[in-house]
């Protein structure tokens, strides 16, 4: 991963970034890409839950909640 890049988990609440690769395999990349997060796609953190999952984020006009596990597959910068 390059220095600039980081996971959506790592994301601060307000912060916008973009998609860089999926790290998942299998049917976890396959369900990411169907929620709209594919590569170059915008993404603003909105929310965090208390306990820190899920993760409520805006891609492509829609609302969205992850799981940290799921999160963690989302390389941004």
């Amino acid at each position: 991963m390059a220095d600039s890049e980081k996971t959506l988990r790592e994301v601060p609440i307000g912060d916008t970034v973009h998609v860089v690769r999926l790290a998942g395999v299998g049917a976890v990349r396959q369900r990411i890409m169907d929620m709209g997060l594919t590569k170059g796609a915008s993404v603003t953190v909105r929310k965090v839950a208390p306990l820190g999952d899920p993760i409520e984020v805006t891609v492509r006009g829609f609302e969205l909640s992850l799981r940290k596990d799921e999160a963690q597959n989302v390389i941004v910068a």
